[in-house]
């Protein structure tokens, strides 16, 4: 089992920042090699493919911090199954994870919510994308400092509030009224919550 998310940047035309591409680039970066891994195209939409599904969510919550952090955001969806077809593009790739992302990620716009996902088990997709939901009251509305916290303590799970107040420039109380603010406990808790979820689909 693989796992593909599907995203468009929102309202890429009104973005205040001339270099959101590249932006976007230098995001994606860090998931592996372009344009195997994770691509850019048609001007606003990337693909990448997370290889570890229990990795899936926490990759897209990853991907909204980072945006949110430079005043943007994304409509992003993660599709679950197999890869048939392996292309040098990831655009071109096939099989049931891309064809889950692809479908759903169409229909992101019309129920107005900017991360969903699908893994073919009605029950589970129910469960998890509810949950999602409820997370994304808080998440869609992420400021920029928030967000930036969110990203660095993701990328730097071993680092103490005080380690992160150091990259941050900040002091560990900041820190903590950040780590508040962003619900980050709840964001965790939700991770490993459908960690196990996954975990116990790609066991059957």
């Amino acid at each position: 089992m693989t796992s593909v998310i599907t995203g468009d940047i929102i309202g890429s035309r009104e973005q205040e920042s001339e270099h959101w591409v590249e932006d976007l680039k230098k995001i994606l970066a860090q998931f592996g090699a372009t344009p195997n891994q994770w691509e850019v195209y048609r001007g606003d939409e990337f693909q990448i493919e997370v290889k570890n599904p229990e990795e899936a969510l926490l990759t897209a919550i990853l991907v909204k911090a980072h945006l949110r952090a430079i005043k943007s955001d994304a409509r992003m969806s993660i599709g679950f199954g197999n890869k048939t077809h392996n292309a040098e593009k990831i655009s071109e790739s096939n099989g049931s994870a891309f064809i889950h992302s692809g479908e759903l990620f169409e229909t992101l716009k019309k129920q107005k919510v900017t991360l969903a996902m699908r893994t073919g088990n009605d029950e589970t997709d129910e469960k998890l994308n509810l949950m999602i939901q409820l997370a994304l009251t808080f998440m869609d509305s992420w400021l920029a400092q928030s967000a930036e916290f969110v990203a660095i303590a993701i990328e730097n799970p071993t680092l103490s509030q005080e380690e992160i107040g150091q990259k941050l420039g900040i002091n560990q109380a900041a820190v903590s009224r950040r780590q508040k603010r962003a619900q980050f406990d709840l964001v965790l808790n939700l991770d490993r919550y459908f960690r196990k979820q996954i975990k116990q689909l790609t066991a059957l």
